[in-house]
């Protein structure tokens, strides 16, 4: 492991410049977002998140270096990176809420969403509340080539 310790380190994501590592940590009590440089990991730390975060993802287009998380209500939270010889963020801003989309288990889950190479859209699992009595069914046939054979006789 790059980082060991007695708590839950969880979801890395190395930054596209390859210079940061992005996680997710407990060691303060909740999970939150923490960044070390990369690959020298005990080169530093900072704390991101404020309030909790979960599921770091950076942007990936190479043209602004960025950092989304999701937080306890599963809004997915932006904050701006600046390039530079060290660690220097802008103000963590909330994106969007996600309240309808699938948040997992929080510190238990992997990272349920994921952003475009484009850097403009996000992927994320809907949740769906379906009446049981419109649920979609399934049909299993068994022996199904031998009632084709009766369906249709070959010549």
């Amino acid at each position: 492991p790059l980082v060991h310790t007695s708590f839950s380190e969880q979801n890395g994501e190395v930054s596209p410049d390859g210079r940061w590592l992005a996680y997710q940590s407990n060691d303060s009590g909740r999970a939150e977002i923490w960044v070390r440089p990369y690959p020298n990991v005990n080169g530093g730390r900072w704390q991101v998140s404020a309030g909790g975060g979960f599921q770091p993802v950076w942007n990936r287009t190479g043209k602004d270096l960025e950092l989304f998380y999701r937080d306890f209500t599963g809004a997915v939270i932006r904050v701006a990176v600046e390039r530079g010889p060290g660690w220097v963020t802008g103000t963590a801003s909330t994106l969007f809420g996600a309240d309808q989309y699938f948040f997992g288990a929080g510190e238990a889950f992997g990272r349920t969403y994921d952003i475009a190479r484009d850097g403009r859209r996000f992927l994320m699992i809907k949740n769906v509340t379906r009446d049981p009595a419109s649920a979609p069914t399934i049909h299993v046939v068994q022996n199904w080539f031998d009632e084709l054979k009766a369906l249709v006789p070959t010549k």
